[in-house]
């Protein structure tokens, strides 16, 4: 599958990103929230991190979004923009606050992990079927979605809807189910994500979302209708349902600092080989080198391998790609040997 888009529009980018970016406060130490002493500041949202590591990777990408007319707004959008994501559509809200949240550190997925949200009518939630700038939405080859934009809001979800609508014009749709039961206030969680995801044209799934089903051929038979299925199984690799193809690549082994922003930089690589119109194996290893980038540094954002270094390690013949092992500062060691061997 190769994306094509709006190619000859004067502003086509490469991806546009839609959906909320919060700012995030980082534990200066492991423990429960009421015991952490201070915060460090960062940036995190599913799509902006895509539009970030795929800036980050070379290519074109934006950021469309509400933020409030607030310090925290002003920071998100020179953050994000400082990546090179184009942030000139984000609208500013001066009645509605930009969400933010705290985490305690450590695995995600672990009994002792907290999360609090204060986004509770932020500016993203207020977004509605009519208030992005359409030309601006659709003018990518690639429009990356998540399902956590269709739980803010009745109106968010009427725009996940209209973007995931089956038309001739749109570019080709990415979604990341990215289902949050926290963000849920009903059960009508599952059925609205399967029938979001059935509406793009490649969409991702972690096999722990995927509606209690055990199995990646199972997931594949309750989405049959996304050209490209993507079912990720962790620490195991990922399966790529492709028409009648079916490919799974491992994962390398990682030394995990913080399982946050996996998921996103997982999405991001493999986009980013969809573009470059790579073959899918090579598309599940970009996919799964730019998760080790996130595995391995203790934010939702790492520094991307540079894309030299990335194609080498994603043609590495099976034997070699079984060895490999990436830890923290895998990626600025690889930068850095790269340069060295560039110049004279």
């Amino acid at each position: 599958m190769t994306p094509t888009g709006p190619c000859n529009a004067p502003d086509v980018v490469d991806v546009v990103a839609l959906g909320e970016s919060m700012v995030t406060f980082l534990p200066s130490r492991p423990g429960r929230l009421a015991e952490v002493p201070s915060f460090e500041r960062g940036i995190g949202g599913a799509e902006s991190n895509v539009a970030c590591v795929l800036a980050a990777a070379g290519h074109s990408a934006r950021w469309v979004s509400r933020v409030g007319a607030d310090p925290f707004g002003d920071h998100l959008v020179e953050a994000i923009g400082g990546y090179g994501v184009d942030v000139a559509h984000v609208r500013r809200d001066p009645g509605r606050p930009t969400g933010i949240y705290f985490r305690t550190a450590g695995d995600r997925a672990g009994d002792a992990h907290e999360v609090a949200y204060y986004r509770a009518g932020s500016a993203a939630s207020a977004m509605t079927a009519t208030d992005p700038d359409p030309a601006a939405v659709r003018a990518g080859r690639v429009l990356h979605l998540s399902g956590i934009t269709a739980a803010l809001s009745g109106t968010c979800l009427d725009l996940m809807r209209e973007l995931t609508a089956r038309r001739a014009d749109r570019p080709l749709v990415s979604f990341d189910v990215n289902h949050r039961p926290g963000l849920w206030r009903d059960t009508a969680a599952p059925a609205v994500l399967r029938d979001l995801a059935r509406g793009a044209d490649l969409v991702f799934v972690g096999q722990d979302e995927a509606w209690g089903l055990h199995s990646a051929e199972a997931v594949r038979a309750a989405l049959p209708e996304p050209e490209v299925l993507v079912v990720k199984q962790g620490a195991a690799g990922a399966t790529v349902f492709e028409g009648r193809h079916v490919t799974f690549v491992p994962a390398p082994r990682v030394d995990v600092v913080a399982a946050v922003g996996a998921g996103d930089a997982f999405a991001a690589g493999f986009l980013s080989a969809t573009l470059r119109g790579l073959p899918v194996r090579h598309r599940l290893r970009h996919g799964h080198l730019m998760a080790a980038a996130a595995l391995t540094v203790p934010g939702d954002l790492a520094t991307p391998p540079a894309r030299e270094h990335a194609d080498r390690l994603a043609a590495l013949d099976d034997t070699a790609w079984g060895r490999l092992r990436l830890g923290p500062g895998w990626t600025e060691r690889t930068q850095r040997a790269d340069e060295e061997v560039r110049t004279p």
